[in-house]
């Protein structure tokens, strides 16, 4: 979990560089701050299990197993991506282990998770899906009409809300008519949850609970995680709606800071240890830049295929 955290990080941070230096093509939000909800959750799931993702979606992928290089490639627009350059950072998909979109529109990928669940239920697997979405999406339609049906059908599907206090530029207290997203659970009669967004084992454990709970029968959940988002909503965001103070206090709160101390002083691993396993990360995430910058564009015909399904 710690790798994967870690990983999600430099990612993050190299793509806004790649962003900076005028190479990613259209817009891009970045999951800095958020990796412990990701990783925590995903780390719940088997190769089969699927993940519905959202604008800000590039830790759910690399939680799941996604690859850096077709990753970084995709935001480069180059054919060598996971979408072959035509979706870029807000419609990485990866059907394979079970990515089944991230996706630009607020609130799209829960009515999607809602069918994804539907499929595993009429084919008598146990595949689970876990749907993530921001506090925004549950203002939407999509959030009330997906949750009533999993819950009418006892679909196995996990709500997952990452609740980063923003939804744009506003604050989300302003936004909700409840104090916790996780209250909203009772409309549905199934379980509602709030775990710390910021700790990977409370996620972990937590949402490992309702995964086994809709793999057995007993249908959706709703779990709120608390956490922030670092960065402003878009790379290039002024963020003049929040004040510094608030943002120093949620980097002392870093996930991956508090879990590498919990590693290093409870969980019996050495700073040698891990900072092997960044070395890994960062040789990764390097090759995986390098990847991108140096693949080619595609080719134009390649824009009348995959339209539907390849």
């Amino acid at each position: 979990m710690y790798e994967k955290m870690y990983k999600i990080r430099l990612f993050e941070d190299n793509a806004v560089k790649l962003f900076n230096q005028g190479l990613v093509r259209g817009p891009m939000h970045v999951y800095t701050g958020e990796e412990a909800v990701a990783v925590g959750a995903c780390s719940n799931l088997n190769n089969d299990d699927l993940i519905t993702s959202t604008h800000r979606g590039h830790g759910h992928c690399i939680a799941k197993g996604g690859l850096v290089d077709k990753m970084a490639a995709e935001l480069l627009a180059k054919g060598t991506g996971y979408c072959k350059g035509k979706g870029g950072s807000m419609h990485i998909a990866d059907p394979d282990i079970g990515i089944l979109g991230a996706n630009g529109i607020v609130g799209a990928g829960l009515p999607i998770a809602a069918g994804s669940a539907l499929s595993s239920k009429m084919r008598g697997t146990d595949q689970v899906t876990i749907c993530f979405f921001g506090d925004g999406a549950t203002n939407e339609g999509s959030f009330h009409e997906a949750l009533n049906m999993a819950a009418i059908w006892d679909l196995p599907v996990v709500f997952v809300c990452e609740n980063n206090l923003y939804g744009l530029t506003g604050p989300a207290d302003e936004m909700l008519s409840v104090k916790d997203v996780a209250s909203r659970a009772a409309s549905y009669d199934i379980p509602g949850v709030i775990v710390d967004g910021n700790d990977v084992l409370d996620v972990y454990e937590t949402v490992g609970e309702a995964v086994k709970r809709a793999r057995n029968g007993g249908g959706p959940s709703l779990i709120e995680a608390k956490t922030y988002r670092i960065k402003g909503h878009f790379v290039g965001d002024p963020c003049v709606y929040r004040d510094e103070e608030e943002v120093e206090k949620w980097k002392k709160r870093c996930p991956i800071k508090n879990y590498k101390n919990y590693l290093i002083e409870t969980a019996g691993f050495t700073s040698e240890e891990l900072a092997e396993i960044e070395e890994k990360v960062e040789n990764e995430v390097e090759a995986a830049v390098k990847f991108a910058k140096e693949s080619p564009d595609p080719e134009l015909e390649v824009v009348f295929e995959d339209v539907f399904s390849k």
